[in-house]
């Protein structure tokens, strides 16, 4: 049976109580038939719904990612995953963030779901089977801020060599890189590898470069 969405008629008054906190708020996020289906379906495992911007955010439980990715896709609609991105808290408790933004291209609706993991156990279950396009997604949050997801099947790193022992967009980690991780190609065709991507920020200048100092 197909998922009748709120028609745009009824969501005028709400429409224009949210243009008058942000003048570009779309009707596409607004899905209140949606959020009462996850929450009729999944209880406790739809931890919050926050309306922000107007956008609608629904927090997930992460054990429950994938059934909640499998429902919205299957039984709603949400066709198309968009994107997946990842967000360091830097907190103590749940640390990290994992989103995931969805749409549904014929009832042009949009959603977005978040997922809290810590980061003694960064690890969320792979919706990959669901949205085959989220292979690439997690693998770039694998390889810059460490979350694994499990039951992917190509877990390789994206950007950063296998060897790399860091993820880059933690906040921990330095903006300049840090010397000795990452060798790079020499500032000359005879030069030698640079063990420090900024030297002359960490006030060193490159052996292969003296001569040109004079």
């Amino acid at each position: 049976m197909k998922f009748h969405f709120t028609p745009r008629t009824a969501l005028a008054g709400e429409m224009e109580r949210l243009q008058t906190e942000n003048p570009h708020a779309k009707a596409t996020w607004i899905v209140p038939n949606v959020l009462k289906a996850l929450q009729d379906t999944f209880g406790g495992a739809i931890h919050d719904v926050v309306g922000y911007a107007g956008e609608t955010t629904v927090f997930v439980d992460k054990a429950r990612i994938e059934d909640v990715c499998r429902f919205l896709h299957d039984e709603v609609g949400f066709d198309y995953l968009t994107d997946i991105g990842t967000i360091d808290r830097f907190t103590e408790d749940d640390r990290f963030e994992v989103f995931y933004n969805l749409c549904a291209l014929e009832a042009r609706k949009r959603i977005r779901l978040k997922v809290r993991v810590d980061e003694e156990d960064p690890v969320v279950p792979t919706v990959t089977h669901v949205y085959p396009g989220a292979n690439w997604h997690e693998r770039e949050a694998w390889d810059m801020m460490g979350i694994r997801f499990e039951g992917h099947k190509d877990h390789r790193r994206i950007y950063m060599p296998e060897d790399f022992e860091y993820h880059p967009a933690r906040k921990e980690f330095p903006t300049l890189g840090i010397p000795g991780s990452l060798p790079l190609p020499a500032n000359t065709p005879d030069g030698e590898l640079q063990p420090d991507p900024f030297p002359r920020a960490h006030g060193q200048i490159p052996h292969d470069l003296d001569s040109d100092l004079g």
